[in-house]
């Protein structure tokens, strides 16, 4: 990621870091309990191994995640939310406040998800 910001706007600067197609939802998951790589690969929306793989590595990047080896024969990690991750959870819930009142076919999510701080 680069470092050299496009504008002062903040929400340029947000969707700079997760403003792509999963990068909020990899962070939807990691709030709901998902670690390491296939649990992420699990999920409804069937990300590609290449697409999570780049996604988690630019997350890393911005400090949004942590990766940590859990395992090392053979390497396997596993991913954490830091403090700058867990704080984009209130634009996650409102996120769903908006969906659920304007797109009335989406899921409702879990009250646990929904209660959470960050």
């Amino acid at each position: 990621m680069s470092t050299e910001n496009r504008s002062g706007c903040p929400i340029a600067n947000t969707l700079d870091i997760v403003g792509d197609r999963w990068s909020l939802l990899i962070l939807r998951d990691m709030f709901n309990g998902k670690k390491i790589f296939s649990e992420f690969l699990s999920s409804p929306e069937k990300i590609t191994t290449s697409v999570l793989t780049v996604r988690l590595n630019q997350l890393e990047a911005a400090g949004m995640v942590v990766k940590e080896l859990y395992q090392t024969n053979p390497k396997r990690y596993r991913y954490l939310l830091s403090d700058r991750g867990r704080d984009i959870l209130p634009v996650l819930q409102e996120m769903c406040r908006w969906a659920n009142k304007h797109m009335p076919e989406t899921w409702i999510p879990p009250e646990s998800f929904m209660e959470m701080s960050p």
